[in-house]
């Protein structure tokens, strides 16, 4: 045994609540460690490769990269900074010995940075912590040192985790300094305190090969590529290894070979012939690899200890479109090709779970939250899937007295002073408890919150509209706790099609005291589409296709030009928050419509079920 540590190499994360610029402060770091080219053009926040990322403004999906700097080799990995994606955050801290915790020096600690701060103390990983965007208007970088320090203490750590380094940074200016009336040139301060206090990684080099595969990535070319960190040993390729699955007390062995073997190198990957401990590497010819697989020496066939990700909360009924424009915009339109792309997702998407239902044509999804199973949706859209999807649900269990338990979310809410009273009245009835009410700079005030998972579907459009888009809601998953009692859904009903054919501008006008529509003349329409929101409680059926009489008659002013309410057209997410139980939202490449359900025996039932047990649950 030659334990030691690797000196030339260190494995760190990048770790904050979403938008607190994770993503922007890697690319200032790999400008400076020569990452591009002098003349190369280079995009903003250039590890945010897939299109829903940009889109979004946020990371969904881990990424790895590498730079050299003074002689050593540093990977870093950018991880989500949304609760949604916490399962990503979750396998990737395996693979790192320090991360840099990055909190905006206005916003402070948020939800996401107390989740992914307990997950790294957990890990016992050395932190460095960012104050990050220190040139914003009111920045006020020292007093969120000490909201940090008081985290800390109150997340449990250590004395040695409470004696943290710290450094303040602008990534979007590209620089970095110990002290704030220090000059900002560049990002070095922060490359050479990474080199100074992330420790090196402890390789024992001679004893025989283990690794933990943490993502995998795939490609058309090579198949499927495993990616991980290197616990014990060495490998080259061309290796014969072991592939060690374990679930629970059953292992299971297969055999394996090494096919090309890689390191990461700026922004890709390089091909090389040998990796040893400490070191991070993508290698293929393990086809049959899963996330939290072993790969080894093929005469020590030991499985290391899986990944602990938190099971989701939210489920969904994913089921194939059969509304009657079922097939006219869609590639992959059949139960058979929904069935293998949500199985195919399970496979990298670690904190999903799929599940058959007696209906052979919908199966039971479950997640996060909102938000990480529409990601999921908007990718099948893109990929030219066809299917429909029920209203969101919380996901129930029972604790050994048998007493009902659902989960709970912990929300901070910064909203302009004008709009505390609407936002604490909604969440009130919501079944919200407020636990912290603070002034912040700026004429903000900030609302801490906890809440039934429940209580937040269906909100975010809610809220927008309630604070004027000034108003910014983040939450994390808490625990679970016991059943609040029934929470009120939305109060407004449908305004539903009657007929099938396009929407005239002339029946739209009519309908205008009504409610609220969805869809503009020339929308297509089918018989129990949901076309817009009423403005009674109950659903109206309403004649969007009824054309005016013509006759040869002309009278003055009766042909005047028609004025129309512009429509509120919603995007996914928002169709998600606003169906109910008896409506299901149709997701083809083309479009999104929302329409009643038609209820066969089998959903009948299982509607049932889920009544009565609700009704239990009161009780």
């Amino acid at each position: 045994m030659s334990i030691r540590r690797r000196e030339d190499i260190r494995n760190i994360a990048i770790i904050a609540h979403v938008d607190h610029g994770k993503t922007t402060l890697v690319d200032a770091i790999l400008k400076q460690t020569g990452a591009f080219r002098d003349n190369q053009k280079v995009e903003e926040r250039v590890l945010d490769s897939d299109p829903q990322e940009r889109e979004r403004g946020i990371t969904i999906f881990a990424k790895n990269a590498g730079y050299n700097y003074k002689g050593r080799k540093v990977n870093i990995v950018d991880t989500p900074g949304h609760a949604d994606f916490g399962g990503e955050v979750e396998r990737i801290l395996k693979m790192v010995d320090g991360a840099l915790l990055l909190v905006d020096a206005l916003e402070g600690p948020m939800p996401q940075t107390k989740f992914v701060l307990r997950r790294a103390l957990e890990a016992g990983l050395k932190i460095i912590v960012v104050i990050n965007k220190i040139d914003r208007p009111n920045a006020r970088p020292l007093q969120v040192i000490d909201e940090v320090l008081d985290l800390f203490i109150h997340l449990g750590a250590n004395e040695e985790q409470i004696d943290f380094p710290y450094l303040f940074a602008s990534g979007k200016e590209g620089y970095a300094k110990l002290k704030l009336e220090d000059e900002g040139k560049d990002i070095s301060p922060l490359l050479d305190m990474i080199l100074d206090k992330i420790p090196a990684p402890e390789a024992d080099i001679d004893a025989p090969f283990q690794m933990l595969v943490n993502s995998l990535d795939y490609s058309d070319y090579l198949g499927k590529i495993a990616i991980g960190r290197i616990m014990k040993g060495k490998v080259r390729a061309g290796d014969a290894i072991a592939l060690v699955e374990k679930k629970g007390e059953e292992v299971s062995v297969q055999k394996a070979k090494v096919g090309k073997l890689f390191l990461f190198e700026k922004l890709g990957r390089v091909e090389v012939s040998e990796a040893m401990a400490g070191d991070i590497v993508a290698l293929t010819g393990v086809e049959d690899a899963h996330i939290g697989s072993t790969l080894c020496h093929p005469d020590y066939p030991i499985a290391l200890e899986p990944l602990a990700i938190t099971e989701p909360t939210v489920s969904m009924f994913f089921s194939v479109n059969d509304s009657p424009f079922a097939g006219k915009e869609g590639k992959f339109v059949t139960s058979r090709h929904l069935r293998e792309r949500l199985y195919k997702e399970v496979i990298t998407n670690v904190a999903l779970r799929v599940e058959d239902t007696e209906s052979s044509d919908t199966f039971k999804v479950s997640g996060r939250g909102e938000l990480h199973l529409s990601v999921l949706i908007e990718t099948m859209r893109r990929e030219g899937f066809e299917l429909q999807v029920s209203r969101p649900e919380v996901i129930l269990k029972r604790d050994e007295n048998g007493k009902l338990l659902e989960p709970y979310e912990a929300v901070t809410i910064d909203v302009p002073q004008d709009y505390v009273g609407v936002v604490i009245e909604k969440m009130g009835k919501r079944k919200g408890d407020m636990k912290n009410m603070t002034s912040l700079e700026g004429g903000l005030t900030r609302l801490e919150f906890e809440i039934p998972t429940r209580g937040l579907l269906g909100f975010q459009s809610e809220f927008v509209m309630d604070t004027k888009g000034e108003g910014i809601l983040t939450h994390v998953f808490k625990s679970y706790e016991p059943y609040k009692g029934e929470i009120q859904s939305r109060q407004s009903g449908a305004l539903v099609s009657a007929e099938t054919g396009e929407a005239v501008a002339y029946a739209l006008a009519q309908l205008d005291d009504r409610g609220t529509f969805f869809i503009e003349p020339g929308t297509p329409v089918y018989e129990g589409m949901v076309v817009g929101e009423s403005s009674r409680d109950f659903d109206l059926t309403v004649n969007v296709c009824k054309t005016k009489k013509l006759t040869n008659m002309r009278a003055s002013g009766s042909d005047e030009a028609l004025k129309i309410t512009p429509p509120r057209k919603l995007t996914l997410e928002q169709s998600l928050e606003f169906i109910n139980d008896d409506e299901l939202v149709e997701v083809t490449p083309k479009s999104i419509r929302i329409r009643k359900k038609i209820l066969d025996e089998t959903t009948r039932v299982r509607e049932a079920k889920r009544k009565k047990s609700a009704a239990e649950a009161e009780a």
